[in-house]
Formats: structure tokens, C-alpha cells, sequence
């Protein structure tokens, strides 16, 4: 069961290891196009239609046909991978159960948003758990789980990708010692997992408003606020030219300088050919970036194409 490319990595797993794969469950096909007159498939459904594997789209999953047709195909385990929050009649009914491959090292970044999340907090070390659903989310007991060391200069698509590949094997290893263990598996509560006066970080879903740059930040903070939102949906922030016209840019990549502000927060400068805003603490150099009706181009290209960047000011 999932919808996004991530999801694929453990499917394509699943089929090329030769598992034997009953059916696939996957969201309905989504409206796109500026007239939404096209519906375009999830990235799992058009896997498993390529490997010809039976399909399941529920609108809700509580729809009384799709759990009798979803239980026609008598699953010993059902494998869960970046989809919605299921029923008990729907994770209860394999009788193995079902589990989840989760994007972090649970109990950590619990929600929606593990990847960006553990970025965007600077976090240096993240990795995927698979685990045992229950009533709650993201909560059930652990049965692995792999880390994956995020470099200082990875942003989410680079974690994304190093996070399918372990979540693809660590699926495989969950799903062979649940059968060489007959469905028996040792598995642990992730209470017992929270060390006393730990500090957990949820990860919620990500809307507009949560990707706006705030500059009276420390410029580590921002450059990792950058990262975690890196290709997509993307930071940004409103700015002001010197004439007071108010423009949104968005900031793909951006550069620790180690040098000290000059000037206000949220000032732009530009020196040697490189753009640079004011953070809170110290300048950060910007790379990729977009203004709003433009495309997405380096910074020394945006400076080629605009006048007084030195009174440009971010808000």
C-alpha cells in the first residue's frame, strides 16, 4: 500500500526479489491539467500495471466493497509505504498483520513530513523503521530499523533517495524474519524506545505558510530551513526592491559564509558576482533561486538580469 515514487523502491523490491505480490492498493487517479480534464495515475499505480498487478483505488477505506475485495485476495501481510492512515478493519485483517515503513528513526518524526522535518532541524543522522500499525499514528510497536547519515550539505531530495534504497531492503529483511518467525516477531513498544527527558520531534505536514523564510533566524538555521524544503515545495520569502515593489522569491540552495552582517536583517548585497541576504547573525550566500513569474536560475544569473540588488530587502 502507497502512492509516491518512495513507495515504488519497496514494491519494485517486493516484485524483482519474487515475492509474491497479490494485489496493490493505491490512492484514485488525481486530476491534473489547468482545466483538471486529465487524470494522471500515482507513481505506484503505474508500476504495478507494468508488472501487471491487480490494483486497488478506495476514495475511503472503510468502503464495505473495497475491504471485501481487498480481503478476497487472502494477504498473509500487508506492506504499508508513505499512504494514508488505515482502519483496523484494513490493518488487522492479514493474519501476519500489517507494517509500515517509516521515513525516520521512530519514535522521532512521527507525521506526514519526516524527511523535510529532520533537515530542516539540522538534524545529522536519520533513517527508516519498519513497524507494526495500530490505532494511532505512527506509534506501533518497532520491528527494525536502519540509520542514514545526512550530510551537511544534502537537502531533502538527496536524503529522499538514500531513504527509498534502505527503506526498499529493510522491507525485504522485515518481511523475511516475520515469516521464518511464522508471523512471530520480536518487536518493541516505542515507549520503552524514549530515554528520560528526551525531546521528541513530530513531523507535520507541510503547507505554504510553513515554508516562509524567517531572517531573524542564525544563518545555520535558515541554510537548514533551505535544505529541508529543497527541490520542493520550495522556501521563500517576500521581498521589496528599492522602489518598494513587492516581489516573492523562492530559495532553493543557499551557502554558509562565516561572515558578519553588515546592515540590517534581510538585506541584500551583492559583491564578486555572488548574491547575499542578511540572517540574523551572519550574510548567507544564495546559489538557485526564483522569482515569482520567472524560472527557477543561479544567483549570477538573477544579478545579470536585475538592477540595484543592493536595495532589495527580504521580509
Amino acid at each position: 500500500m502507497g502512492t509516491p515514487e518512495f513507495a515504488v523502491g519497496t514494491l519494485q523490491a517486493l516484485v524483482e526479489g519474487g515475492y509474491n505480490v497479490v494485489a496493490v492498493v493505491t490512492q484514485p487517479d488525481k486530476p491534473v491539467g489547468r482545466h483538471q480534464d486529465t487524470l494522471q495515475a500515482s507513481a505506484v499505480k503505474q508500476y504495478a500495471l507494468a508488472h501487471g498487478l491487480p490494483v486497488l483505488q478506495p476514495v475511503k477505506m472503510k468502503d464495505p466493497a473495497f475491504v471485501e475485495e481487498l480481503g478476497s485476495y487472502e494477504a498473509d501481510l500487508q506492506v504499508v509505504v508513505a499512504f494514508r492512515m488505515l482502519p483496523e478493519i484494513v490493518w488487522a485483517m492479514p493474519r501476519f498483520g500489517t507494517f509500515n515503513v517509516h521515513a525516520a528513526l521512530l519514535p522521532q518524526y512521527r507525521g506526514a513530513a519526516p524527511i523535510n522535518w529532520a533537515v530542516i532541524n539540522g538534524e545529522t543522522k536519520t533513517g527508516v523503521t519498519t513497524f507494526f500499525l495500530d490505532h494511532d499514528i505512527d506509534t506501533g510497536r518497532v520491528i527494525m530499523q536502519e540509520p542514514f547519515e545526512i550530510m551537511d550539505d544534502y537537502n531533502v531530495e538527496n536524503v529522499y533517495d538514500g531513504l527509498m534504497t534502505l527503506g526498499a531492503d529493510i522491507a525485504l529483511k522485515t518481511i523475511d524474519k516475520i515469516i521464518e518467525g511464522n508471523g512471530h516477531v520480536d518487536s518493541l513498544p516505542q515507549k520503552e524506545m524514549i530515554a528520560v527527558g528526551a525531546e521528541l520531534h513530530n513531523a507535520p505536514k507541510i503547507f505554504k505558510d510553513t515554508c516562509r523564510i524567517d531572517w531573524n533566524q542564525p544563518a545555520k538555521k535558515v541554510y537548514d530551513f533551505v535544505r529541508g524544503l529543497s527541490p520542493y515545495p520550495g522556501a521563500w520569502t517576500d521581498v521589496k526592491d528599492g522602489n518598494g515593489k513587492a516581489y516573492v522569491l523562492k530559495i532553493f540552495n543557499t551557502e554558509k559564509t562565516g561572515i558578519e552582517r553588515t546592515g540590517n536583517v534581510g538585506e541584500f548585497s551583492v559583491s564578486a558576482g555572488k548574491l547575499f541576504v542578511n540572517a540574523q547573525d551572519e550574510k548567507l550566500k544564495l546559489n538557485v533561486i526564483q522569482l515569482s513569474g520567472k524560472k527557477r536560475m543561479e544567483a549570477r544569473d538573477f544579478i545579470n538580469g536585475m538592477r540595484d540588488l543592493d536595495k532589495f530587502h527580504a521580509l
